[in-house]
């Protein structure tokens, strides 16, 4: 191989690494945001990833038409912005529950990011929102969500608070919500967040997600929004018969999986991967656990 052929082979693979280790780095370790989907495109993403063919496809016309409410105390482009990201950044890839897309329609994203972010609280990235960390971008929560299936009686459990962003939408859903986050002062910012906005229906503690909440279980549902690189069990020990965990799985961001996990009624369980995503590791006890612990 001739020389000047071996240096432009060598470049191309440095920036191909330094480009992923630069995705790689825009989540964050417990509120962690999809940086790249290496399996799902527009119109493919199934509501029930454990069912295939013709049940499982929707169009977006069966989806119909999401209208984007103005909300007290914003502005008509912030409105605007919101019924771009329902239409653009959600419908067009392939969220099909129409109860998600009427939540992620009613939530002020911008209510959740700092006032310098607000500006760019509906383009489908993360943003940063103080103490290192980030709000996921609208795309993944959504996804995960989707995936998890909540329903109005469901009790679920969001590891990884942030600025409650996940937690609003689930609390639009759910009859309960219980959300971790391991950095004390992100939790009770959340909290008192949360509290002005309305939602009467989450409660959120500090601590170490990796055990979940063991005095709240069983959930109809787990969402996690950091990568262990294994299935932490008193999580799946947490799910009610029929509940779902949604949660990235890898040690490495470049060989991570979103996966959904459901129990069943019998207790057994099944598990499908339905992307390769990119999230940070999630910190704590995950980092010392073995997986059959």
């Amino acid at each position: 191989m001739a020389p000047e052929v071996t240096w432009g082979v060598l470049i191309g693979v440095l920036l191909g690494g330094v480009s992923w280790m630069l995705l790689g780095c825009m989540a964050n370790r417990e509120e962690g945001a999809l940086t790249e989907t290496q399996r799902l495109g527009p119109d493919t993403e199934p509501t029930d990833p454990f069912t295939t063919g013709a049940a499982s496809t929707k169009t977006q016309l069966e989806v119909g038409e999401i209208k984007v409410p103005q909300l007290p105390g914003e502005t008509l482009q912030q409105t605007l912005a919101r019924q771009r990201m329902i239409d653009r950044d959600l419908r067009a890839r392939g969220i099909q529950d129409r109860r998600v897309l009427e939540a992620m329609a009613r939530v002020p994203r911008h209510r959740f990011v700092p006032e310098e972010q607000v500006p760019y609280a509906y383009d489908d990235r993360p943003l940063p929102i103080g103490h290192g960390q980030t709000i996921s971008q609208p795309y993944i929560v959504a996804l995960m969500t989707e995936l998890a299936q909540p329903r109005p009686k469901s009790k679920a459990l969001d590891i990884g608070t942030g600025s409650g962003y996940q937690a609003a939408i689930l609390a639009e859903l759910c009859k309960e919500v219980y959300s971790i986050e391991i950095i004390d002062a992100l939790a009770q910012e959340a909290q008192e967040r949360l509290e002005k906005l309305g939602y009467k229906n989450v409660v959120i503690r500090t601590g170490d997600g990796y055990e979940g909440w063991p005095e709240k279980a069983p959930f109809d549902l787990i969402i996690v929004a950091a990568a262990p690189d294994h299935v932490p069990k008193p999580l799946v020990e947490q799910l009610a018969p029929g509940g779902r965990l949604v949660i990235p799985v890898g040690r490495h961001w470049w060989s991570q999986e979103l996966l959904v996990i459901e129990k069943q009624p019998d207790g057994t369980i099944r598990e499908k991967s339905v992307a390769s995503v990119a999230f940070v590791p999630m910190t704590g006890k995950a980092q010392q656990a073995q997986p059959e612990e």
